[in-house]
């Protein structure tokens, strides 16, 4: 502990961070850490990539976290910074795709084992065929089971949105699940 501040090294700035910033920050590591590796996962391919992704969330977090006005929205403000930077990754993934052999696939772990089927596997496709913002609504409800206002809150849409883009998403899925059947 280096006294009253601690000190976050982004990679060019060392930054001064408040305590109450850093218990904010350290508790919701510790309650959202593995689901929003877990949320990332659905749009990056790469378990290590989606690690990273929600390391910089964190560390995006503790920043800026001095604007944080609500502390109840701040897991809402985390999910949407790692859900853009999976956009980010993603746009610039599309480029480098071509010029660099297929990735290895992540070596699952006993847990991912004993739950993965081919079912999960046929779902996790149809959702990333998803568009966007139904893929984003979807994930959020029925994966990390927030509710509409907290959706909303995190892409910073309307509740209404949410709920068209919700119904719009889940016709797609059925439709493009029945067709693999």
């Amino acid at each position: 502990m280096m006294g009253p501040m601690e000190v976050v090294t982004t990679g060019r700035v060392r930054e001064a961070v408040p305590p109450a910033a850093t218990d904010l920050v350290g508790a919701l590591f510790v309650a959202e850490a593995a689901r929003l590796v877990s949320l990332a996962r659905f749009f990056v391919d790469d378990r290590t990539a989606a690690e990273d992704l929600v390391q910089e969330a964190f560390i995006r977090l503790a920043r800026s976290s001095h604007r944080i006005r609500d502390e109840d929205r701040a897991a809402a403000y985390l999910r949407s910074i790692v859900i853009n930077l999976a956009r980010d990754h993603n746009r610039r993934g599309l480029v480098s795709l071509r010029h660099r052999p297929p990735a290895v696939p992540d070596e699952p772990s006993a847990e991912e084992t004993a739950s993965v089927r081919e079912s999960r596997r046929e779902v996790v496709e149809a959702l990333r065929a998803l568009p966007r913002r139904q893929r984003d609504c979807v994930a959020l409800r029925y994966y990390l089971e927030l509710g509409i206002d907290e959706i909303a809150s995190t892409l910073g849409v309307s509740p209404n949105s949410v709920k068209t883009h919700l119904t719009r998403g889940l016709r797609s899925l059925a439709a493009q699940l029945e067709e693999r059947r």
